[in-house]
């Protein structure tokens, strides 16, 4: 069969026997790369090759060449080959470096002689890692090239890659997202954008004096939110541990301690269902300022992702994969809950708006609620009526009292808690709060969700004794707040979940 290794995808492409085939192939190639090697170090997997230069460097040094240049200038660099293309008595490859950048490898009968030639046509497929020497020029149709006098398979390719001018199907790039990250420069850009927003978030933090810890990601107790933990079991304590759905007890310990601005970036873990927004594990953001509350954390949240944005695009206007101009700039929205939806309902809803009424409306929308009480109630009528429509960066302010344990009872509105939701492009973005730092009042909401989780909620918190003891000891006010980073990343790119994540739980 043909040896040219490009197909649409090893996955999509080609059956068990044609992989099986090609591989076949190679691994002889391999066996004759070892024969031929000099030392046990050498032939198809050489511990190192003397780099001197990356393609990248020799491009910007070296990109405005014109057409038949030469630079006298002899360099030693290393790709992997993306194409092929042999003829008689000069072969040619293009390089291609780490982030996509790409450099022709010219091999001729005059520059390296008969044997390296054949050694060439028999041994190097697509896909291999080449380190090549030679002087950079520009070939006479004006590429940037590097005329080889030395070459050397720098590490050899067993299976072929997929084929660089056809799209990867979602599912082939969410599970090798290897040939992902060789294929697609999108996808070595929404890496890239990632480092930068999470590296812009420590900046932001850094300037503004916040001290980043980690918490543990096993607990004894699991709390911080309303979502199902893992289970697992430690056999050192013999005891049942889960793993963290938030580090947020933790962080107020920290700040009880005197740990005033503190944050952490951390991995969570949530035993849920995963869809274009949700995965069971996800990074997230949490960080708490002592005598701050939600207004002033709405501020820092809206800080912290125009920084982001400014490190990604320059700009508070993002592009998002698809060319669309998303503007994260100016001061954001901010609406009430109970306000929001009335409008969009078209009726007056408010903290005293009996059940019964809410049951009504929610029946007349075809909503169902698991677990009947008013705050599940509002907040899912709010999502069915007004979520949609919040494209535009908006603080959702002023949630209900009873879906929301951890959170101070509103200042001036009875039956409210101080805490926003962030929404951008229809999702929940980060949450942020007003904390709860009585303990006393902290102790009877612990009380409610117990007896929710005996009637049979999920997602109830348990009454978590050692954060309640850490209250008693004074916890200063103070303002808190949560964002997702894959979500983050959604925002700024436009992209689904699943492509935010570098190496997404699939099942």
């Amino acid at each position: 069969m043909s040896q040219n290794p490009t197909s649409a995808s090893p996955d999509d492409e080609f059956s068990d026997l044609e992989m099986n085939e090609q591989k076949a192939v190679r691994l002889g190639k391999r066996d004759r790369l070892n024969a031929a090697a000099a030392s046990p170090a050498g032939g198809a997997y050489p511990v190192s090759v003397p780099v001197t230069h990356t393609i990248p460097a020799v491009r910007a040094e070296f990109g405005q060449l014109e057409a038949d240049a030469t630079t006298g200038v002899t360099v030693g660099l290393a790709g992997r080959i993306v194409h092929l293309r042999n003829t008689g008595k000069l072969c040619f490859a293009s390089l291609q470096s780490g982030d996509g950048t790409r450099i022709q490898a010219m091999v001729s009968l005059a520059a390296v002689g008969e044997t390296s030639l054949a050694a060439w046509k028999d041994l190097v497929d697509l896909g291999d890692h080449l380190f090549v020497t030679g002087e950079v020029i520009s070939s006479r149709r004006g590429e940037l090239s590097i005329m080889v006098t030395d070459w050397q398979i720098a590490a050899k390719a067993l299976l072929p890659l997929p084929n660089l001018h056809t799209e990867l199907s979602e599912e082939t790039r969410v599970r090798s997202r290897y040939l992902d990250l060789i294929s697609r420069e999108q996808a070595r850009s929404n890496v890239i954008s990632r480092s930068k927003a999470v590296a812009s978030l420590r900046k932001t933090f850094t300037d503004l004096d916040f001290i980043e810890i980690e918490t543990p990601m096993l607990q004894t107790m699991h709390g911080g939110a309303s979502a199902r933990p893992f289970h697992t079991h430690s056999n050192a304590f013999d005891t049942e541990l889960f793993l963290r759905i938030a580090p947020e007890l933790f962080l107020k310990r920290a700040v009880v301690g005197g740990i005033d601005r503190v944050y952490e970036i951390n991995r969570n873990f949530r035993n849920e269902g995963a869809d274009s927004t949700h995965s069971p594990e996800f990074a997230m953001l949490e960080a708490y300022e002592a005598y701050g509350d939600y207004n002033s954390i709405a501020d820092l949240t809206q800080k912290l992702i125009q920084d982001a944005a400014l490190a990604i695009a320059g700009s508070h206007t993002v592009t998002w994969a698809d060319g669309t101009l998303f503007d994260l700039g100016g001061e954001w929205d901010r609406i009430g809950m109970y306000d929001s939806l009335s409008a969009a309902a078209g009726i007056t809803i408010t903290p005293e708006t009996p059940l019964a009424d809410l049951v009504a409306l929610a029946a007349r929308e075809g909503i169902e609620i698991d677990h009947p009480i008013h705050g599940k109630y509002v907040e899912e009528l709010w999502e069915h009526f007004v979520k949609g429509d919040l494209v535009r960066p908006t603080f959702v302010m002023d949630f209900p009292i009873d879906t929301s344990p951890l959170v101070r009872g509103h200042r001036s509105v009875a039956g409210v808690v101080e805490k926003w939701d962030l929404y951008v492009r229809g999702f929940e973005l980060a949450t942020g709060y007003s904390e709860l730092v009585d303990p006393v009042v902290q102790r009877e909401r612990f009380i409610e969700q117990a007896s929710l989780a005996a009637g049979g909620d999920p997602e109830a918190m348990r009454l978590d004794e050692e954060f309640l003891r850490a209250l008693e000891y004074g916890m200063p006010p103070t303002g808190g707040m949560g964002m997702g980073i894959d979500r983050m990343l959604m925002a700024l790119t436009g992209l689904g979940i699943r492509e935010t994540i570098l190496f997404p739980l699939v099942k």
